[in-house]
């Protein structure tokens, strides 16, 4: 069973450059906000890792742009929890024109888990190996 989870958004105009096209700083904030609406989705929030005392800072991010976003879109981000055994959450990102569909940036992102004290997690979680039970992932 995939989870994926679709957040339209519009582009501000202090996002933007002279030439109208989104800053490419910008685009982490977009993939921030479909992880949260992630969260809320499907109960792995932010709130539930501070819940249960733990960290989980991104290691990787990736972004492939394939065409600019400009003031005035309304895009969709689309984000889609890659499953794997490893102690880590694992995302691919598309950024979608919605109004013509076409696919305007790529994305992926790996998070970690570490403790309070700062130290990495080899294993996962209690909360988030029951988290995947119920998921079915």
């Amino acid at each position: 069973m995939a989870l994926v989870t679709e957040k339209q958004f519009e582009i501000r105009f202090s996002e933007v450059d002279i030439m109208n096209v989104v800053w490419h700083g910008s685009y982490p904030l977009y993939l921030e906000d479909a992880r949260e609406a992630f969260g809320a989705q499907y109960g792995l929030s932010y709130q539930k890792y501070i819940e249960e005392g733990i960290f989980a800072p991104i290691v990787e991010l990736t972004m492939n742009y394939k065409r600019p976003l400009m003031y005035g879109m309304k895009p969709v981000v689309r984000i889609t929890y890659r499953p794997t055994d490893a102690a880590k959450v694992v995302f691919d990102y598309e950024i979608i024109d919605s109004a013509t569909g076409t696919i305007c940036l790529t994305a992926h992102s790996v998070q970690v888990f570490m403790d309070r004290n700062y130290n990495l997690l080899w294993d996962n979680p209690a909360f988030y190996t029951e988290w995947k039970k119920e998921m079915g992932v």
